[in-house]
């Protein structure tokens, strides 16, 4: 089986959608994978273990071109920019079998609809994909990197593990860090993507509790180290929740509002937008 997998990255749009299609294509070790992505500032080709068809562009034109010229048997589609009209296009021309990645409960002409978020509802879908269409939710895709460190004995360190995204698009980091007590110990990880790294760097070599790890591919065992964390509400909160960490979660994008709202009604904590008191009163209550 060829499958094909058409996701982006960049400084913008962020890394979560390849992060977690990694995790994704390991659940079909026998198949023959790769990836479609187009070449955006900021963007981890170079980190896919796969081979990567770069597009030019958005067009279901030249994805078609692509599905039709490699042999592909399945595709699997994980972009907010990409909708039912479009992927009914590609299932009319090519006949794959199309796999959707969704987060916010959206329509979709596809055969396999896959909504990996704690907070995810099946019935939700019965107007929004196909009737024929198989429903798989609330499964998330932990890396086997977690799974490993879960089990190593919990270092004795006092410390909090930051992780805004690989791009942080709106500067979080920094006010968190701003935020936090001069001495707090902290595992801040970002990426080259990151459209402030130099601003954290700089920030960092003035405080020297802060340690910085940039393209790392040892998060898990950072977390490992850390007391409680700082994240989004999104795929990484599987992962601290997986982990059994206390955590703040502070929404950076409008895609992770369900996940907001799931936190809310459990009563976990949780920001909207960032602000110093309520950030410090949420601090108060993990320690």
């Amino acid at each position: 089986m060829n499958l094909l997998i058409r996701a982006d990255s960049s400084s913008q749009i962020g890394l979560g959608h390849i992060m977690r299609d990694l995790v994704l294509a390991k659940q079909y070790p026998d198949a023959t994978i790769s990836f479609a992505c187009r070449d955006l500032n900021g963007n981890i080709i170079d980190t896919i273990p796969y081979p990567v068809h770069v597009l030019a562009s958005d067009t279901p034109e030249e994805l078609i071109e692509c599905i039709i010229s490699h042999e592909i048997d399945v595709v699997v589609f994980d972009h907010y920019g990409i909708d039912a009209a479009y992927e009914k296009r590609v299932k009319e021309e090519t006949s794959v079998t199309i796999l959707s990645m969704d987060d916010t409960y959206q329509h979709h002409h596809c055969d396999i609809l896959y909504n990996p978020n704690i907070y995810a509802k099946s019935e939700r879908y019965a107007d929004l994909v196909p009737a024929y269409c198989e429903i798989h939710c609330a499964k998330p895709l932990i890396r086997e990197e977690f799974r490993l460190a879960k089990q190593l004995p919990k270092p004795s360190t006092d410390a909090v593990f930051i992780s805004m995204g690989g791009s942080d698009p709106k500067n979080l980091s920094i006010q968190i860090l701003q935020a936090l007590p001069s001495d707090e110990h902290v595992n801040l990880v970002t990426t080259t993507s990151n459209p402030h790294l130099k601003e954290l760097q700089n920030y960092a070599k003035e405080h020297p509790n802060i340690h910085l790890h940039i393209n790392v591919s040892n998060i898990a065992e950072l977390m490992h180290e850390c007391s409680f964390a700082i994240i989004t509400p999104s795929s990484i909160a599987h992962e601290v929740m997986f982990m059994e960490l206390p955590f703040i979660a502070i929404q950076s994008a409008d895609n992770q509002s369900e996940f907001v709202t799931y936190m809310k009604g459990e009563g976990l904590s949780v920001m909207e937008h960032f602000k110093s008191a309520l950030f410090n009163a949420l601090l108060e209550k993990l320690r």
